[in-house]
């Protein structure tokens, strides 16, 4: 028996009016930014007017005219854009921004308007005025590549200051030297992990995926490894640990094996961390490329299967006693369900909190926070729209949690990390995400449980990221997914 209940069918869920008009602003933001009139003109109502006082003169102009203001431009990497204040109520709403340039400050308030269904700039009033920059200078990211020629790395832990171990998804778990550049391969490895060289193509994602020290590693050398593991049935996420002796995996023990075995080659998951607390939290993907396959209680949705699920367990693989219930027949071990495809996981030692990235389909990519007994939606919930554009989820008896943050375009989410490092003193408690879909590294504020801003890196030299993560040291660095993979350090130019 399942603690849900099918009780109807419904439309796609939708994303809050609250969403929707920050994506409108940030579409405008977007236009302003690049002079791009498509963008401005979609976020824009065609009786909207700008209002502004220039030269001590009241102007009023049209949609038309402001339009023609506008010529195409690479967007300036120092321009910095924010939503102050947006409040919504029913169909309207109102919304204070802020634009700023290197001599600029542009403030705009927006009256917003749901119009057929959708969201507009109805009417802007604006002031501008030259600003003072701050004397010190703000961080430069630059890129330094410091290991290549890598195959597809999907994880890295730091064993030392200068020594990490590489888990390759299509290669194998190395030890590389950052000093020397010296490559060790890691012997004693499972012999049924799948490997997706021969068969491969963009959306394969079989292989090798989260490498992860154990809280005690220096005393007790465990590493926990997330793959996909193969028999006669198929591939499943498997979650091992072993220790890690004379370059050598030994005294494996398996943790968790997310059966069924099936012959799809998506949505593993893999991502691992610890909390605060010692246990080990790792997500499970439900393994469907398209939703059209779901069965009639969706794999997400279905508490007695162990895919599309996050999984809170002891170090040794048994399960915590203040594990949350999620009634008879429930896998072992489920803290949180309702997952299509997470692969990043990381704990934030400011707030003793896990967050989490997630992928949708077209669109629906999110960031969420995980609660215990959560359901976070999938399929029946989501930011963004299907893939079979016929597919009608059904209604599920239960109280879904929204997302914390959801990007309007698709960013394939994958590895993040709250940065607590010292060479970018202001992006000190900042959230990193990497992405794969547009090569984007993501750099968010965060207050509490909300994410107040995001600022998108390296727009310039955008690279397929897999991963970020940060030395004991507090260095940077980002792994690229590609077939001749990068490790590569990410550097203050001002620092």
């Amino acid at each position: 028996m399942v603690s849900c209940s099918v009780l109807s069918y419904s439309q796609t869920a939708q994303p809050s009016e609250r969403m929707v008009a920050e994506g409108l602003i940030q579409i405008y933001f977007d236009g302003w930014a690049t002079g791009d009139t498509a963008k401005l003109g979609r976020a824009m109502h065609y009786s909207c007017q700008l209002k502004f006082f220039r030269d001590g003169k009241f102007t009023v102009m049209d949609r038309a005219k402001y339009l023609s203001l506008y010529r195409l431009h690479p967007r300036n990497k120092d321009l910095i854009t924010q939503i102050v204040a947006l409040d919504i109520t029913g169909n309207t709403g109102s919304a204070k921004t802020e634009i700023i340039t290197a001599r600029d400050k542009f403030t705009d308030y927006f009256n917003l308007m749901k119009v057929d269904e959708q969201w507009f700039i109805v009417d802007k009033i604006s002031s501008s005025a030259p600003h003072k920059m701050v004397e010190k200078p703000g961080p430069s990211p630059e890129k330094e590549i410091v290991v290549d020629e890598l195959r597809r790395p999907w994880s890295m832990a730091f064993l030392s200051e200068d020594e990490v171990l590489i888990a390759e998804k299509e290669g194998d778990l190395i030890k590389v030297n950052l000093l020397n550049k010296e490559r060790t391969r890691i012997s004693g490895f499972p012999s049924d992990m799948a490997d997706s060289i021969e068969f491969y193509h963009p959306g394969d994602n079989t292989g090798k995926f989260e490498v992860l020290l154990d809280p005690d590693f220096s005393k007790n050398k465990y590493i926990y490894i997330s793959y996909a593991a193969q028999n006669d049935k198929g591939n499943a996420t498997k979650i091992i640990r072993g220790v890690l002796e004379n370059n050598s995996l030994t005294k494996i023990q398996t943790l968790f094996v997310a059966t069924p075995y099936t012959f799809e080659r998506h949505h593993y998951g893999g991502g691992m961390t610890f909390g605060g607390d010692g246990k080990l939290y790792f997500t499970i993907g439900e393994r469907l490329f398209n939703e059209k396959n779901e069965p009639a209680l969706p794999i997400a949705q279905n508490v007695q299967d162990k895919r599309g699920k996050i999984y809170r367990i002891n170090p040794d693989g048994s399960i915590p006693k203040d594990n949350p219930d999620f009634g008879p027949g429930a896998v072992p071990g489920l803290y949180a369900m309702g997952i299509r495809a997470a692969q990043g996981i990381t704990y934030n030692p400011l707030t003793n909190k896990i967050w989490f990235s997630e992928h949708g389909t077209i669109q629906g990519d999110e960031l969420n926070i995980l609660t215990p007994r959560a359901n976070y939606g999938w399929p029946v919930k989501t930011t963004g729209k299907y893939r079979h554009s016929e597919y009608v989820p059904p209604v599920i008896n239960d109280t879904f949690t929204d997302p914390v943050w959801s990007w309007l375009h698709t960013a394939a989410p994958t590895g993040l990390l709250f940065y607590t490092g010292d060479e970018f003193s202001a992006w000190k408690n900042n959230l990193l995400v990497a992405g794969l879909s547009r090569g984007s590294l993501w750099r968010m504020t965060v207050e509490g449980d909300r994410i107040k801003s995001a600022e998108e890196l390296f727009v310039d030299d955008r690279k397929r990221l897999r991963k970020v993560v940060q030395s004991p040291g507090g260095k940077l660095y980002v792994l690229t997914d590609e077939m001749h993979g990068m490790l590569i350090r990410i550097k203050n130019g001002k620092g």
